[in-house]
This record gives C-alpha cells, sequence and structure tokens, in this order.
C-alpha cells in the first residue's frame, strides 16, 4: 500500500509538472519563446491565493488567481516576447532569465523570504477509502480538475476554429500568413492560456507545499524535462511524459531510493534523448529546422 500511495503521489506530481509543461510548450512551439519566467508566474498564482484567499475564499481564488496571472502574461506577451519572436532563441532565453529573477525578487520583498503556509480548505478535507487504501481527498480532486484543464485544452486546440489556426501556425507560420492570418492575436491568446495553467498549478499546489519565492525554480526545470522527454510539438506527447516522469518518480520513492528520484528523471531524460532526439511523440516543426 506504501508502494501504492508514493506512486499515486509521484503521478500528483507529474500532474502539475503536466500544467507547467503544457504552457511552456505551446509557447515555444508558436513563438520560439524560451520562457525560463515560467516558473514564476506558478509563483504568483500561490501568492494571490494566499492573498486573495481571505476575501473570496479559495474557490474565488481559484478563479481569479489564475485569471490575473494569465492577463499579466498577455502584458508581458504584447509588451516584451512580441520583439522576440524572430529572434535568435538565445534572447529570449536571457529575457525571461531576466524576467524570472525579477519576479522571484519582488517577491521577496512584498512577502519575504520565509515561507508561508496555506491550508487546505475545511470543505475539501478528509481521505477516500477504497478498501485498506486511504488517500487525500484533496489530492483527488487536484487530479481531476487538472485531468479537466488537460482535456479542455485538447477540444481547443483540436476542435475549434482557433486551435486549427494555433497548430497551423505552429507547423507554418509562413502560409498562415500568406493566407491572411496574423497570428499575433494568437500568439496572445496562447500566451494567456499557458501562463495562466501556470498560475491554477500554483494555486492548486499552494494547500500541498510552502509558498516560498523561489518556488518557480524548483519546478522550472522538471517541467523542462516533461518537455524535451515529450517532444516539441506535441500535445499527448507532453502528457504522455508528465506521467511518465511522474511515475518514475513515485517508484524511486516507493522503493526506498527518494534521494535518487530527481537523478532518475533527468537519467530518463538522457536516454531518451539518445535514442529518440525529438522526444517520444516529437513532431517535425519547419521554423526550427
Amino acid at each position: 500500500m506504501l508502494l501504492a500511495q508514493q506512486i499515486l503521489n509521484g503521478l500528483l506530481d507529474g500532474v502539475y509538472y503536466l500544467l507547467i509543461a503544457l504552457g511552456l510548450s505551446l509557447i515555444f512551439s508558436l513563438g520560439g519563446i524560451v520562457n525560463l519566467a515560467h516558473g514564476a508566474f506558478y509563483a504568483i498564482g500561490a501568492y494571490l491565493t494566499f492573498v486573495l484567499s481571505p476575501y473570496l475564499g479559495f474557490g474565488g481564488s481559484f478563479v481569479a488567481a489564475p485569471a490575473a496571472v494569465a492577463l499579466l502574461g498577455m502584458v508581458i506577451e504584447r509588451s516584451l516576447f512580441r520583439r522576440f519572436y524572430r529572434s535568435d532563441p538565445i534572447l529570449s532565453l536571457l529575457l525571461t532569465f531576466g524576467l524570472a529573477m525579477i519576479a522571484e525578487q519582488a517577491l521577496r520583498m512584498i512577502f519575504g523570504a520565509p515561507p508561508l503556509s496555506y491550508s487546505i480548505p475545511p470543505w475539501l478535507r478528509g481521505q477516500v477509502a477504497i478498501g485498506s487504501f486511504i488517500y487525500s481527498f484533496y489530492r483527488v480532486v487536484l487530479i481531476c480538475i487538472a485531468a479537466a484543464c488537460v482535456t479542455g485544452l485538447w477540444v481547443l486546440l483540436q476542435k475549434t476554429p482557433f486551435g486549427r489556426v494555433v497548430r497551423a501556425g505552429v507547423q507554418n507560420p509562413d502560409m498562415v500568413g500568406a493566407l491572411g492570418i496574423s497570428l499575433q492575436p494568437y500568439m496572445s491568446a496562447v500566451a494567456a492560456i499557458g501562463i495562466g495553467l501556470a498560475g491554477l498549478a500554483g494555486v492548486l499546489l499552494a494547500p500541498i507545499y510552502s509558498i516560498h519565492p523561489a518556488m518557480g525554480q524548483e519546478i522550472i526545470t522538471p517541467a523542462f524535462v516533461v518537455v524535451v522527454i515529450g517532444g516539441l510539438g506535441s500535445f499527448w506527447g507532453v502528457v504522455a511524459a508528465a506521467l511518465l516522469v511522474g511515475l518514475v518518480k513515485g517508484v524511486m520513492v516507493g522503493i526506498g531510493y527518494s534521494a535518487a528520484s530527481t537523478a532518475a528523471i533527468y537519467l530518463l531524460m538522457l536516454l531518451v534523448l539518445l535514442f529518440r532526439p525529438r522526444g517520444l511523440f516529437g513532431e517535425r516543426i519547419l521554423r526550427f529546422e
């Protein structure tokens, strides 16, 4: 039972890696922006939950905090990211690295360096029992919310005119431009969705982990690992990679090698890159080849 519980906890880690990685993959695939500041938006979402909950409750924060982070992401896309879409990706990497540092220091100045705690709301506490197996009700709810977000994003990208333009823009932006379709509004929307998902991850994880200024740095590396393993331009590749990374981490902890769980994730990425450099489900993206 302990192994099963650790595997579920590992899959839970994979779920919030997924919420971060989907946004990273979308923004990079469409705009070519290597967004190292993505983890900072995750941290901002967590801090907004702490600030807004006394006034709106957790339910209100669940809606307001990701919306505010998405709006912030749209502003940053229009004022900064848009200048670097046709530039060398290293320039956007340096830009977003600087943004991440600014955001972290701003959070430290406003809220202080010590971690803050946020309790699970009373109505989400309790346990789910399946026979002799017991698991946290809040964690089950979190997994269900993440699954709903993934399903909704897939429907948006695969079944709507918006999604068809985004997918075409990823594969061949010049052809989309030749058809008279401007990708700039779509890039703004994709940035808002991707960064809003990072903010949502911060909201959901605030009651589980401590809230501190450097929490964005802790999440961004595993999220990039998920994107690399899944493959650039592949929605389901990122989903599969997130769950695989979570499974590996959970198994390592469950068998007593928790100290090596992070190293196992990087070893998994190395093996994937050795045998399939594009990732598990990576597609050929014309703008990068």
